[in-house]
């Protein structure tokens, strides 16, 4: 990322933080961006994010939302003149409190985390929509054709390289063709249902799994990463607790009565959550596949992202789930 990446002098300059030690953490999966732990002397720590992709409408959001009183978040550190980010030759570079060090992901979590989830989640949603918010966020799944002709160009380049003699790409053809009907109905599924998703429009976090969770003590979480927030109806983020999107993670019965207890009433719309469910399967699978079919990518980078799609369509992926819903709503038709 063309900055030189002195990140301790970066920070000082733009935040007045004095960073004694900054050190890379590994986690996410966002290929164009860095993250460092970093503290300063009195033992505050922060974590540092330099990024040179996306925009900087994460940053707005949990800013917004934080200075709301919405509990688990939080809110960005300012720059000496009162911005969210520093910027230099395209790159960005954000500063927000290092809050917890471990992970959702990682547990484990006692049922007030998973009530607190909940509340996190109704809090958020409650949040009033902004002229500014309306003309910052995307729609949540309003980039659904462009990820129905990235499948199909991908099942393509699978098929026409199928032959090529590399092992991995031969294996990634054999998976998607003993899939290929499921991934077909999910197609279908995405194309039927796509005028039927609309809702009510509310600030959704667009990617709130348990590796974006942090824990607390007492059943304290934060959401993290809010790089993916978008406008779209509920289901668009509880589609990540109805059974959980994650194939190594999956959220059990009892997990999630206790999130939907913390979030309180609310009346889940078939539908609109298949059809979630069926555009997230879709751009996981098509974009780990074009990942694992990089040449230019190391061998480890590419074995993980194979090792990833495998995960999505396994019995408990979100291929499955995304399936498993669309034919349950054609049972009741």
């Amino acid at each position: 990322m063309g900055v030189g990446l002195d990140v301790v002098g970066w920070v000082s300059a733009e935040f007045g933080l004095e960073l004694s030690t900054v050190d890379e953490v590994a986690h996410g999966a966002d290929l164009r961006a860095r993250l460092w732990r970093g503290a300063t002397g009195d033992g505050a720590r922060y974590a540092v994010k330099v990024s040179g992709g996306g925009t900087p409408a994460g940053l707005i959001v949990a800013a917004h939302l934080a200075e709301r009183g919405v509990p688990g978040i939080a809110a960005p550190v300012r720059t000496r003149d009162g911005r969210l980010y520093a910027e230099r030759d395209g790159v960005r570079l954000s500063v927000v409190p290092w809050v917890s060090d471990l992970r959702a992901l990682d547990g484990p979590m006692t049922e007030a985390h998973w009530r607190s989830y909940g509340e996190l989640l109704a809090a958020v949603h409650a949040v009033p929509v902004t002229g500014e918010l309306e003309r910052l966020l995307p729609g949540g799944g309003d980039a659904y054709p462009l990820i129905m002709a990235a499948t199909r160009d991908v099942a393509g380049r699978l098929r026409d390289q199928a032959d090529s003699g590399d092992p991995l790409v031969a294996e990634l053809a054999a998976v998607w063709s003993a899939n290929a009907d499921r991934v077909s109905t999910v197609l279908g599924g995405v194309e039927r249902l796509a005028s039927g998703r609309s809702g009510p429009a509310v600030v959704c976090h667009g990617d709130p799994h348990l590796g974006n969770l942090l824990l607390g003590p007492d059943g304290q979480v934060w959401l993290i990463d809010w790089d993916d927030a978008v406008l779209a109806a509920r289901e668009c983020d509880l589609m990540f607790v109805v059974g959980g999107v994650l194939a190594f993670a999956p959220i059990t019965p009892e997990q999630e009565r206790a999130v939907l207890a913390g979030y309180g009433g609310v009346d889940i719309d078939a539908v609109r959550l298949a059809w979630f469910l069926a555009v997230r399967a879709l751009d996981d699978l098509s974009d780990w596949t074009r990942q694992a079919l990089d040449p230019t990518a190391s061998p480890d980078d590419r074995a993980t992202a194979a090792r990833i799609v495998r995960g999505l369509v396994s019995p408990v992926g979100l291929v499955t789930l995304a399936h498993t819903a669309l034919r349950a709503l054609d049972g009741r038709r």
